[in-house]
């Protein structure tokens, strides 16, 4: 299994966004996902600076239902 990159939440959401999400809505810093086509994807994501904590990148990436290939495909 590949090792989690050390991301940003920034970098998260657009790579998120390039998988088919969209924002659904923002709730202070938490970004709320969905996906266009899978309806039952719902991924939400902190919004504060610097790196994503390992556990939270793997967390994130299991509500998408996306695996680190997939992911790091996309960033």
């Amino acid at each position: 299994m590949p090792r989690l990159p050390r991301v940003t939440s920034k970098r998260v959401l657009s790579a998120l966004l390039r998988e088919g999400f969209y924002i659904h809505h923002q709730t202070g810093s938490q970004v709320n996902l969905r996906h266009h086509t899978k309806l039952h994807l719902h991924v939400v994501i902190p919004g504060h600076g610097g790196d994503l904590a390992p556990k939270t990148v793997k967390s994130i990436l299991a509500q998408a239902e996306l695996t680190i290939e997939e992911f790091t495909r996309s960033i």
